[in-house]
């Protein structure tokens, strides 16, 4: 079985911001440097965003959409759960 990106760390990996309730927040595109139980912190090229998983869509190194507001746990609580 596959291990989907959803379940695995998504530290020093890509994200992407595909759709947000905040239009300025569509396409920020950089590497996640931290997670949280509520926000993703990403670094793009010319700065560190903070990112509040409950109002963003997003992926991770370009794979399948991950709906940010059922991932508000910890990084080690989300790994082992099932979507």
């Amino acid at each position: 079985m596959m291990t989907r990106m959803i379940n695995l760390p998504w530290i020093s990996h890509n994200l992407t911001v595909l759709e947000s309730n905040d239009p300025s927040l569509v396409g920020v595109s950089g590497t996640v440097v931290e997670e949280t139980k509520r926000t993703i912190i990403v670094r793009t090229e010319s700065r560190e965003v903070a990112l509040a998983k409950d109002i963003i869509k997003f992926t991770i190194d370009s794979g399948e959409p991950i709906i940010g507001s059922l991932v508000t746990q910890r990084a080690e609580e989300r790994i082992g759960r099932r979507y």
